[in-house]
């Protein structure tokens, strides 16, 4: 794809994921299926076609499918015996299933663990590519970036919005602290698939970092957004019966977003402005 055409795809479905954020907190509850399929299409839809272009087309290729391997399968797992994440289960706002998983969750893994490796990528791109940087930092770093925006969503979707529940409730607003850790898991061990995959291809390619900086910052903002809506019960209940005050779960979802998505934002950004720095000191020598 030409550069301009590509730049110009990438601006459109960036919009759309932007528009789909805003339309979920307008809308207010309860979720609709199409709220929450836009969202996710529009961020897989933002994976191949940015991925195409850093990757290369057999490269997302093979990033979808070991996402969508691994995720189904950690899934399945831990929705029959609740390790590693504990126990959970869907409900109807996610739409189909593949055996007992949503596939929009399928989805949804392939949009942001993309976001999330190109970050962590072009954060080690200076660095040299032993094995401790291919297959411990840097899909260490991408888990990070990826559970991050876990942090901040689980607690809405789950507590608030019942998109899924977890059946005794948990410490950070009705989610146990074990997602978080299994959620981890299950990412890093994605990472470390497509690094090994990855290293048997060659030499790295060069990648653009700015799309998936703008995405990410985009989902972080949407979640800041939440703090406007007035429209959500002023408490939610958990399947433990706790209950939680909505507005200090939107609080905590917006204080993760800005201090911690925002940390890997504003080092991925001041990344970029060194890079691009470079490159003029050097187109003008």
């Amino acid at each position: 794809m030409h550069a301009r055409s590509h730049s110009t795809t990438v601006c459109i479905v960036l919009a759309c994921y932007g528009c789909a954020r805003v339309l979920q907190v307008l809308h207010g509850p309860p979720p609709t299926l199409s709220l929450v399929a836009a969202e996710v299409v529009a961020a897989r839809a933002f994976a191949v076609v940015d991925g195409s272009r850093n990757l290369g087309g057999v490269g997302i290729l093979v990033f979808a499918a070991i996402c969508a391997v691994v995720g189904n399968v950690m899934e399945n797992i831990g929705l029959a015996t609740g390790f590693p994440y504990g126990h959970y289960r869907f409900l109807e706002v996610m739409g189909p299933r593949l055996f007992e998983v949503p596939v929009l969750l399928g989805l949804a893994y392939v949009g942001m663990a993309y976001v999330s490796w190109t970050l962590a990528w072009f954060l080690f791109s200076d660095a040299p590519r032993g094995p401790a940087i291919r297959f411990l930092a840097l899909p260490f770093t991408a888990s990070a970036i990826m559970v991050a925006w876990d942090v901040a969503q689980d607690p809405v979707w789950s507590t608030v919005l019942h998109a899924w529940v977890w059946r005794d409730g948990g410490s950070w607003f009705g989610v146990p602290l074990s997602n978080y850790f299994g959620w981890f898991l299950t990412v890093f061990l994605i990472f470390v698939l497509f690094a090994a995959f990855e290293q048997r291809r060659g030499p790295d390619r060069t990648m653009s970092a700015w799309p998936s900086l703008a995405l990410y910052s985009l989902c972080a903002a949407g979640n800041v957004l939440q703090l406007l809506t007035r429209s959500y019960a002023p408490v939610s209940v958990d399947p433990s019966g706790a209950a939680w005050r909505t507005v200090n779960i939107f609080a905590a979802s917006a204080a993760v977003s800005i201090f911690v998505m925002g940390s890997f934002v504003a080092l991925a950004a001041v990344r970029l402005l060194a890079c691009a720095a470079r490159q003029s000191a050097t187109a003008t020598d």
